[in-house]
This record gives structure tokens, sequence and C-alpha cells, in this order.
């Protein structure tokens, strides 16, 4: 007795097969073939990633990660179990068959399952960009069957193992539309229809200078023509902070916001300002890492306009510390702060990246703890991490946070000691940093460090400056209002 499916399926490759399909015979063999190995989706992904922002390089990533899920489980569990010969290819024409045929089994197609993978898993960062790529996508998975390699069936499996790769993968590493930022707690902001009564600070020297990269005041203006817009270069000699400040004051005359396109040090500096003078601050990401802005679901120049122009706000946490300091991300003393000094020095001369990786290797190396007290306790450490709200992630490499009005200050300490750096290296590389006795980690509402020796650092939000006799460091809760979206 004849398998249904099975003569369904030795149908409709006869009818692909036997019928004339215009222009197919010049394109969709070549298509075929630029998929071998993924290399077209590999392609894609790392066109986006060179050309493209922080989102398309999360985009491809997640395509990239997707495909390989999907070839793994089609190479070892699909091929293996089935074991279903090709297609004959009597009926198909000549012309369209590859000048060199697959030697594996027939089910399920592995072309099929990259294709969908891949396009499946940009379009769970992005369904625009996902649905552009869909008919590329749906192109080589019928170019298999057009060529006689597959059977339509091998074509549908390999698709639906592509759609499950991709749904797996986000699973165990979620989206940022699953994990985005809690719309928590709302506050009350105005609406700025095109930026009317806001006023923007733009720092030219935020970010990494690119031959390509637009002029920042001309941006905002475009975004919002109703802004007041100043610009700052330290070039010229024009101190941030007083262009800052100047601006909160312009700002508060005229009953709107203040604006600032920058990178963290810089939004920093505005949010002092917009604390002082009592105003909503609009967040455009402007610099190398923007890691307030993202955390806060702020990607683009895009969405902060959108929400200043509906007047959607939320209030956020800020970190107190020393003459009336704030942190908005991250607090260090110990290695850190030495390494982001030997960084700066060398970024001009060697790029951002390369002095990153140098002058943590220069730390490693010459590094040694330093001792404190903290909360009433004499310690010897590495490493003294503080952020503002719990970051995710474990140990000192955290990821990032998903509440930005949690109340709690989040304290990470590498202890020093004999072999300190050692172990807490093979602990890391065992999977058992969470249970290292080098590391430890606490949740608090105020921490109090005093005892620095002379010529300690510490660095917040990026910037480094010395330390003081005795530092306290405590939460503001909800102490500063952002524009942010509340939905998409």
């Amino acid at each position: 007795m004849r398998n249904p499916l099975n003569t369904w399926d030795r149908s409709a490759f006869h009818q692909v097969a036997t019928r004339h399909w215009p222009g197919g015979d010049r394109v969709l063999p070549g298509l075929s073939r630029s998929a071998n190995h993924g290399a077209l989706w590999l392609g894609i992904a790392a066109g986006a990633a060179v050309l493209g922002g922080r989102p398309a390089r999360r985009a491809a990533l997640r395509g990239a990660v997707s495909l390989a899920a999907a070839s793994a489980t089609v190479n070892t569990l699909g091929k293996r179990s089935v074991g279903r010969r090709r297609p004959l290819l009597d009926s198909v024409p000549v012309i369209r068959r590859l000048a060199r045929q697959p030697f594996t089994t027939s089910f399920p197609s592995g072309h099929a399952a990259s294709a969908v993978a891949f396009a499946t898993g940009v379009a769970f960062e992005n369904r625009w960009w996902g649905l552009a790529l869909a008919p590329l996508a749906a192109s080589v998975c019928f170019s298999r069957v057009y060529t006689g390699v597959h059977y339509p069936g091998d074509v549908l499996a390999g698709a639906a193992l592509g759609a499950g790769a991709a749904y797996a993968v986000r699973g165990l590493a979620p989206t940022r539309s699953q994990l985005a930022p809690p719309a928590r707690p709302q506050a009350d902001a105005p609406a700025l229809p095109e930026g009317r009564g806001l006023v923007v600070v733009t720092n030219a020297g935020s970010g990494q200078r690119t031959s390509t990269r637009p002029d920042r005041a001309q941006e905002v203006r475009d975004a919002l023509p109703g802004a007041e817009v100043v610009e700052c270069s330290a070039d010229e000699g024009e101190p941030l902070d007083k262009a800052v400040e100047a601006a909160a004051e312009r700002a508060r005359e005229l009953g709107g916001a203040l604006g600032v396109f920058g990178g963290d040090g810089t939004v920093n500096t505005a949010a002092t300002a917009a604390v002082r003078h009592g105003l909503p601050l609009a967040v455009l990401p402007g610099g190398t890492r923007n890691h307030f802005a993202y955390d806060l679901g702020i990607e683009t120049v895009a969405d902060a306009c959108r929400a200043v122009n509906r007047g959607e706000a939320v209030a956020v946490d800020l970190a107190r510390f020393g003459d009336g300091e704030y942190f908005l991300n991250t607090f260090s003393i110990g290695a850190y702060p030495e390494l982001v000094r030997v960084r700066e020095r060398w970024a001009p001369r060697v790029g951002a990246w390369p002095a990153g990786v140098l002058a943590a290797v220069h730390v490693l190396r010459t590094a040694t703890p330093i001792e404190v007290t903290v909360n009433g306790r004499r310690r010897s450490l590495w490493l003294l991490f503080v952020g503002n709200c719990t970051y995710r992630g474990l140990g000192l490499a955290p990821v990032r946070r998903h509440d930005l009005a949690d109340g709690v200050l989040d304290v990470r300490a590498v202890y020093g000691g004999r072999l300190a750096r050692t172990r807490l290296l093979t602990a890391a590389l065992t999977g058992a940093l969470k249970h290292s006795p080098v590391l430890g980690s606490a949740r608090e509402r105020q921490l109090r460090i005093s005892g620095f020796r002379n010529g300690t650092h510490l660095a917040f939000d990026g910037e480094v400056m010395p330390c003081p006799e005795r530092l306290t460091l405590e939460k503001e809760n909800e102490a500063l209002v952002v524009y942010r979206l509340l939905e998409e």
C-alpha cells in the first residue's frame, strides 16, 4: 500500500520539474548555490554587522545563531534518522541541474532549514527586516525543488526545523521585546510636538569619530524641527557642564524639557542638571556604548523623538555619591578606573577597541589590591563594582538592567588575597563563579567607603576622578523623569 504523503510529494516534485518557470533558469540555480553552507545568510549577517548599527548587529547575530542551531539539528538528527534518497533527475531539465550534486540524504532540506532559521531569527529582532528577507528565504527553499535536489516534503520539513531552531534560540536568549524594560513607574512629562519647548545639547566629542557620521545638530533639527539645539564641542573650548546648565535654565523658562545627544558621560551631566532644575530629560543615544539609553529602551534618535512628541515618560532611580555627584549606570574603584585611564590615553593613537584590549592586559599585569573600609569593615579589594539598580549576569560581567527603579545598589566585589586572580579565573572557566569565595555580591540601599590611599581613583559612567577621603553611596528613588515610549 502506497503512502499518500509520499505519493503527493513525488507528484508535486514532478509538476515543478516539468513546468516552465519564466526566468527561473537564470536565477534559481545560482541562488541555490549561493546558499551552500549558509554562505548567503552569513554574508548578509556580516554586511549588517559592519554597516548597520547596534539593532542590525543584534539581528544579524540572532539570525546567524539560529542558522547554526538549525544546521546542527539537520546534520546530526534529521539526515541520519530518515535516510531518504534524492529525487531522480530524469524529469528535470539539464539547464536547471546543479553542476555539483549533493551526496547527503534528501530529508530534510538543510538549505531550507538555514534560510527559514535565519529569516525567523532576524524577524524576532525586527519584524520588518524579517519580512524583507522572507521572499529571499522562500526563493532559496523553492530553488531546492526547482533544481531537483529535494522533494517538496524535504523542504517543508527543513523549513519547520529552521523555524523551530529560531524559536529555541529565542527561548534560551530572549529578545529585547521579551525583556523590555518595564514602563513603570510612569511619570508626568509635557508632550512637545516637533520638539517645541525642548532644548537639546549635542556633544560632538561623544562616540567614535567617523567620516560618515552625520552632523548631530542637523540630525536633531531634522527629527525635532521645533527644538532649540545647542552645539557643544570641546575642540572649541566649550565646557559641557556650562552648556548643559544654560540649556536647563532655558528649558525651564520655556516650561519644556532638557535634551541631550551624547554618550553616558554626557547623559550623566545632563541628568544632574535636569534633577537640579526639576526638568524631564530626553536622551538621544549618541555615544559609543549608550548603556543607559539602551537599558531605558531608547535605541535610536527616532525612539526618543517619538516619546517626546507623545509626552511618554517614566521615573528612574539615581545613585548619589560625594559632593552632589550622581551615576546612572555604574560606579567602581580598584582595577577598572585604572583600565579606563589607560584606555583613554591610548585610544586616540590605536582606536577605542584595541585600546580597551591593551589596557585590560596592562591592568591585569600591573594592578594591585587596594585597602579600603566598606560599611565599617576593612577590605582588600581588586575591584568594587556598584550598579544603579540590579544588573543581570553573573560575577563581574553584568549584562543589562530590566528595572531602572528597583531601589537598590547592585554591589559586587573581587576580594584580594593569595592567588585571588587565579582563583577567580578558575571559577569563571569551571562555571563556579557564583560560588567563588573571591567574589562577593549584595543588594544595598547605602554604601560607606573610606580609607583611600593617595592616588586612588574612582570611575562612574565612564568618567574617572580622584577619590575623596570618604564616600557615601546612596539611592534616590525615582528621582529623574526620562522620556521613554510606553508601548509600541
